[in-house]
């Protein structure tokens, strides 16, 4: 458990900065949804290819967390704030890049613009800074923070369906490049000045310190295990975010129910984040991630039960209510285990894993969907991959114990 210093960071501008992020994020990860929810439109275009766009929401994952390894370095030299800015500019680059269709301005303007030097320049950055002005409620600020992209799978959808229905899905872009830069550029300018310095790691029983071992093993070979572990829970993650519309269609749903059935998933994640922020600064990130991954394991298995509008609708919000602490809990283990000086290249390595695992799982339905015709093997994919994630953080989760009771 985390251990509060005796004179905290934490201020009222902490909050200010963390709301501050969460705005920012919500737009930033805006940029990303228009393709789900445009996803048989886009694939019309190339022969009903569903793997074209669903490899262009998986190149910006990737990018993504790529970006963030490069980036959160420039932004300890040059600080959040010019980082922020340029990513935001950069994400309505790529979004103009992206109109002019697939395959190839698709996936460069999602892949290289808003996944690599856009988001790459926000997402892990912001991680890192925010996490530099909380000590005693860091897990609920992380969780806050992260709930960015949730935030915007709850706004944006309804509104995304409604744009692409009547003006198309590249105007949608067009309109939605502007609206993120306007939003995003003023915000990191008058918010994100330099945060308060935090040079203690937040000590756990049998947490690290450099060159110790940790829960008996070297430090680098459980951060490994987790990153293993963040690539097998965001694979089952990313099916239904990024094929939740199409799914719905296939089953004979309107677009518009799949695109409100999107937002309601993510409107479950981002409000119950907050409660799994909560529950992470009571229990610890590794048992939070456990939890959580059960969890998403049960609701992706009822996916492949249920084909009615209702019982999805259902099946939706829980699957919104498990998987939305898990992301937060594992950038709070990485704080919890390892000294506060390495969160700048831990942190967004973690992420790049997590990056990939929902590119891949985006990708692999849209795989095998064009392979097979419909979505039951790719669920079928995700539900094996989160049962080998709930072995690898059983194993963490019952040596951290281990070594607890036993030191």
């Amino acid at each position: 458990m985390l251990q509060s210093p005796s004179v905290s960071v934490e201020t009222r501008t902490s909050w200010a900065v963390a709301s501050a992020a969460l705005i920012i994020l919500g737009m930033s990860f805006g940029a990303a949804w228009i393709t789900a929810v445009a996803l048989k439109d886009i694939a019309s275009e190339v022969d009903g290819a569903r793997s074209v766009p669903a490899l262009a929401s998986s190149l910006a994952w990737l990018g993504s967390g790529t970006g963030g390894i490069i980036m959160s370095q420039i932004a300890d030299r040059i600080g959040t704030r010019s980082t922020v800015i340029f990513g935001s500019l950069m994400i309505g680059l790529g979004l103009s890049i992206s109109s002019l269709g697939p395959p190839w301005p698709l996936w460069i303007g999602h892949g290289v613009f808003i996944g690599l030097f856009g988001i790459g320049g926000i997402n892990a950055p912001l991680y890192i800074y925010v996490s530099r002005w909380f000590d005693r409620r860091r897990g609920s600020a992380l969780a806050l923070i992260s709930s960015g992209t949730y935030l915007a799978g709850t706004i944006w959808p309804p509104v995304f369906e409604q744009a692409i229905a009547s003006f198309g899905w590249r105007q949608a872009m067009l309109w939605y490049a502007l609206a993120e830069i306007l939003v995003v550029v003023p915000l990191a300018a008058i918010y994100f000045r330099a945060p308060p310095e935090v040079i203690h790691p937040a000590a756990a029983s049998g947490s690290s310190r450099s060159g110790a071992r940790l829960f008996g093993w070297p430090p680098n070979a459980v951060f490994a295990m987790m990153c293993g572990a963040a690539v097998l829970c965001c694979i089952p993650m990313a099916m239904p975010q990024g094929h939740l519309v199409a799914f719905c269609s296939d089953l004979g749903i309107s677009r518009s129910m799949g695109a409100l059935m999107l937002s309601v998933l993510l409107g479950t994640a981002f409000v119950s984040r907050q409660v799994w922020g909560m529950i992470s600064d009571r229990v610890g990130g590794l048992a939070t991630v456990l939890i959580g991954s059960a969890w998403q394991a049960v609701s992706m298995t009822a996916f492949l039960l249920t084909q009615s509008e209702a019982g999805l609708f259902t099946v939706a919000a829980a699957f919104g209510l498990g998987f939305s602490g898990i992301i937060p809990a594992y950038v709070l283990a990485v704080r919890e285990l390892f000294p506060a000086s390495e969160a700048s290249w831990r942190i967004p390595t973690l992420l790049l894993f997590s990056g990939g695992g929902m590119g891949a799982g985006s990708w692999i339905a849209g795989l095998l969907y064009d392979h097979f015709g419909y979505y039951a093997p790719a669920f079928t994919v995700g539900i094996g991959a989160n049962v080998l994630n709930l072995l690898v953080v059983s194993m963490l989760v019952g040596r951290q114990r281990y070594r607890t009771v036993n030191v």
